[in-house]
């Protein structure tokens, strides 16, 4: 039996793992097999507090850690395959392990970016393949970049890039766009927004330095296309890792869990979501940090009133 127990270890987790630990309260955290969150895949993160000179996501997040084990927080890898939150204590199996009891539970799950699934991509996430505008659009100052999408998201993630980039081209598999009318007329309106529609992608090309060209196919020719690039921001949405939940918990249409406006409340009393996996608008490193200190806040005063063990006379007894 624990306290309480955070579900991910990006900012939002780490975050409620700290100020838990803080509170003496002794959290146990359960992390995944890629540990850390998006941030393990971005290099230079510029835009979070503290950081004049900025600093590598990879970095950030073991600091974020290491002060949470440095107040007490425990820390478990492996990958939860189910939760019962039926009932208090909630259950939580742990592939190969034994399963765990928790009075309160905390989800960071966090969300994953939806990729193309093509050659090339993956290894050079980092390298001029991007799923975050707002992240890393700082680094193609001057620069041609490749927007794939054609939904709002795209569109958006398009005009923000010409505040850097010398061209951006939008790249769809279809001629027709999902994107919102006004979205797209703002991009046709965008003098350094090009188009390359009805062309699937199928590699991405790069060399030493990273990526240097996106080969589509052409749907109408079937021929193949070279497009030179300096980066391609890959934007066809994100998926919220909430499948392990089983449909316990109130999500909107596209699986985010619903939490109590003001809060990190979800519709199961003792269970709180913080970061991206309620967050399908903001999804920055600094407010998944906040909302995981409003969900260690939330759960710390949530147990004050609801505890299930006399937690000193538990560990008088050993």
């Amino acid at each position: 039996m624990h306290k309480v127990v955070v579900l991910g270890t990006g900012p939002a987790g780490l975050t409620a793992a700290i100020y838990l630990a803080r509170a003496e309260m002794k959290p146990l955290v359960i992390e995944g097999t890629e540990p850390g969150g998006q941030l393990t895949l971005t290099t230079e993160v510029e835009n979070f507090p503290g950081f004049p000179e900025g600093i590598m996501g990879p970095e950030l997040m073991a600091n974020m850690r290491k002060q949470a084990e440095r107040f007490g927080a425990e820390f478990q890898t492996g990958w939860v395959t189910e939760v019962d939150l039926s009932k208090r204590p909630f259950t939580i199996k742990v592939e190969g392990a034994a399963e765990i009891q928790a009075e309160a539970l905390i989800l960071s799950t966090g969300a994953s970016a939806k990729l193309l699934e093509i050659p090339g991509e993956k290894e050079n996430i980092g390298r001029g393949v991007s799923t975050c505008a707002t992240c890393d659009g700082f680094f193609f100052r001057g620069k041609k970049i490749i927007v794939v999408g054609g939904g709002d998201s795209a569109m958006e993630e398009a005009n923000f890039l010409t505040k850097f980039a010398s061209e951006v081209k939008l790249v769809h598999r279809r001629t027709e766009l999902r994107a919102s009318k006004i979205m797209q007329e703002r991009c046709r309106e965008n003098p350094k927004i090009s188009w390359g529609l009805n062309r699937a992608p199928v590699e991405v090309v790069a060399g030493e330095k990273g990526v240097t060209a996106l080969k589509v196919k052409n749907n109408e020719t079937g021929t193949e296309e070279v497009m030179e690039t300096d980066g391609i921001f890959v934007a066809i949405g994100h998926r919220p890792n909430t499948a392990f939940l089983g449909g316990q918990l109130e999500t909107d249409e596209q699986g985010y869990i619903k939490v109590t406006p003001g809060s990190t409340m979800t519709s199961v009393e003792g269970v709180f979501a913080c970061g991206d996996v309620q967050d399908h608008k903001y999804r920055q490193a600094i407010t998944a940090a906040g909302s995981g200190c409003m969900a260690a806040l939330d759960c710390e005063r949530f147990l004050e009133g609801n505890a299930m063990l006399d937690w000193g006379l538990a560990t008088a007894k050993g």
